[in-house]
């Protein structure tokens, strides 16, 4: 059985280099001896029959409209795959469009696929730097935050707190958005390599819907460790050295 990760739109919602999640994951079940492939997908007629898990990246909102107009076409599998628990991990303008929909400056709006709950929303400015987030579902998260929106409706069901940055914004001290298996994020990094153990948990969902067992390989461990001292230093900088377990 080979599992199937599908990078959605890589051509346009891959400005921070988000779409890589989805190599980090074939390469980590490789690494455990599962046998993963990558299909990058730009359009509905290119999907493969079976699907594990999808990665879709972030975008400059110049392809905003084309990267929404092109997932409409796959609305009813995202929505499928979301009841089927298939981890969905959407990042930036990824996660933005697979919300309710995107609020702009001129009060103009455009309609997102409503997979998660909440919106996009204009800030007065673009917020970038560090972000650390505490999910108790994936424990300390790390990574690179480069948005000019906020998140807002997402209250009842963030991925976790913020413990430094500026997350979804307006005071909330929340980050992210999910439901189920769909996730949704500012996290840039790309965001499962800065941290292995939220992608060996996505793994875990994966390997376990085909009743597969999933274990860090052996390659991983000496892999993980750059991430680890990449992600002390961060949590150093930030003032938390103390959760960084």
């Amino acid at each position: 059985m080979t599992l199937t990760i599908v990078s959605l739109l890589p051509s346009t919602q891959n400005t921070n280099g988000d779409a890589q999640n989805a190599g980090v994951l074939e390469r980590r079940a490789e690494w455990a001896g599962l046998a993963a492939r990558v299909v990058a997908v730009e359009r509905a007629s290119e999907l493969p029959d079976e699907v594990d898990a999808v990665v879709l990246g972030s975008g400059s909102d110049s392809s905003l409209e084309a990267s929404r107009d092109a997932l409409l076409t796959m609305h009813d599998e995202l929505r499928r795959w979301g009841t089927e628990r298939v981890p969905i991990l959407a990042v930036g303008t990824g996660f933005e469009l697979l919300s309710w929909g995107v609020e702009h400056l001129d009060g103009s709006a455009l309609e997102g696929l409503g997979v998660l709950p909440g919106r996009a929303v204009p800030r007065s400015g673009r917020v970038t730097g560090d972000l650390v987030v505490r999910s108790p579902r994936f424990g300390m998260l790390v990574g690179f935050e480069n948005h000019a929106r906020d998140y807002v409706g997402a209250e009842a069901s963030p991925l976790g707190r913020v413990r430094s940055g500026s997350g979804n914004g307006r005071d909330s001290g929340q980050e992210g958005a999910t439901v189920g298996t769909v996730i949704g994020t500012h996290l840039h990094g790309p965001v499962l390599a800065k941290n292995p153990g939220f992608a060996d948990a996505v793994l875990e969902m994966m390997a376990a819907r085909r009743g597969l067992h999933y274990e860090r390989g052996e390659a991983a461990a000496a892999v993980d460790g750059y991430a680890a001292d990449a992600r002390a230093a961060q949590l150093r900088a930030a003032g938390i050295e103390a959760e960084a377990s």
